[in-house]
């Protein structure tokens, strides 16, 4: 049997395959935390990775976004610079050195995007790196990241039609966990969260069914993440409460709040999202989110833990 992920050294989690990670998330009973950073803004200390500072304030999984699969830059890297990532030169992978300097599992967002779409605010065109697509996935599975979230940013017109289908094409192409759902409209007039989108994703393979956190969706009610959590379980998804509604950067007793109540509502693990200083939530929130889901002891033993273990 696997080590649950909250006690796991990164040592033992690099041997984990996608259904071996997807079982050590599910034994540590709701105290997962996944940290998203932005890794084409310039980093919130200044010379290191975003991803690095999340890892150090307790975030045990980490997405990336704003990742392009084409042009692979991410802020802060060694040898990685904006002149770099915005000339002709071909970047060097940055995933496995990543891996090596945060110790946790990587992600990163694909935008499963439709030729058409009823927009609720106007549009954003995004590069097709980022973008959902047999070839993206393709390259994801190359540059070895862990999992990939196919999930949109706001008013990108991502449906849940479309993340079913990408869910669909990942199961074929990548060999990682796949994350599947919404965390707030993306653009699209269509409902966030529906039994439909559920169904589609866990029978196109889904692995984690991507959900709002509690107090972030106008109507969405604690009981409906109950019902959704209850739902994706009888179809063997794990869950993910997401907080991509800029709440991130709210007051540290707001965040502590949510954290306990997307706990009691089951979710398997909780997301915090990336709008504050340098395209992090402010690190004093990811903090107050692992203490609040999984106490201090937990959190020393996550933040203290060598990645040479």
């Amino acid at each position: 049997m696997v080590k649950r992920l909250i006690s796991a050294s990164y040592s033992e989690v690099a041997l984990m395959d996608a259904q071996e990670l997807k079982q050590s998330i599910k034994a540590s009973e709701g105290r997962v935390l996944l940290a998203e950073n932005v890794v084409a803004s310039q980093p919130q200390s200044g010379d290191i990775t975003n991803a690095e500072v999340a890892a150090a304030f307790g975030a045990d999984l980490l997405l990336l976004n704003a990742f392009d699969c084409y042009r692979p830059f991410i802020a802060g890297m060694p040898g990685h610079t904006f002149e770099t990532a915005f000339n002709q030169e071909e970047i060097e992978n940055p995933i496995p050195r990543l891996k090596e300097l945060v110790g946790r599992p990587i992600g990163i967002n694909l935008e499963p995007i439709p030729e058409a779409t009823d927009m609720l605010s106007e549009k954003i065109e995004i590069s097709n790196g980022r973008s959902a697509s047999k070839e993206t996935i393709q390259k994801a599975e190359e540059l070895g990241v862990d999992f990939i979230c196919f999930t949109g940013n706001p008013g990108t017109g991502v449906t849940n039609k479309e993340i079913a289908k990408a869910v669909k094409t990942a199961k074929e192409y990548f060999s990682g966990l796949i994350i599947a759902g919404k965390m707030h409209s993306a653009g699209a007039d269509e409902p966030v969260v529906s039994k439909e989108a559920i169904e589609a994703y866990a029978a196109a393979g889904a692995d984690v069914l991507l959900l709002p956190s509690v107090g972030t969706i106008q109507g969405f009610l604690e009981q409906d993440l109950i019902d959704a959590v209850r739902f994706a379980k009888e179809r063997n998804l794990l869950t993910m409460s997401a907080i991509g509604t800029s709440q991130e950067s709210a007051r540290p007793e707001t965040l502590r709040q949510m954290a306990i109540r997307n706990k009691m509502c089951g979710v398997d693990i909780q997301h915090i999202g990336d709008a504050g200083y340098g395209g992090l939530a402010p690190t004093e929130n990811i903090f107050e989110m692992s203490v609040a889901i999984r106490g201090m002891r937990h959190t020393i033993n996550r933040v203290a833990r060598s990645i040479n273990r």
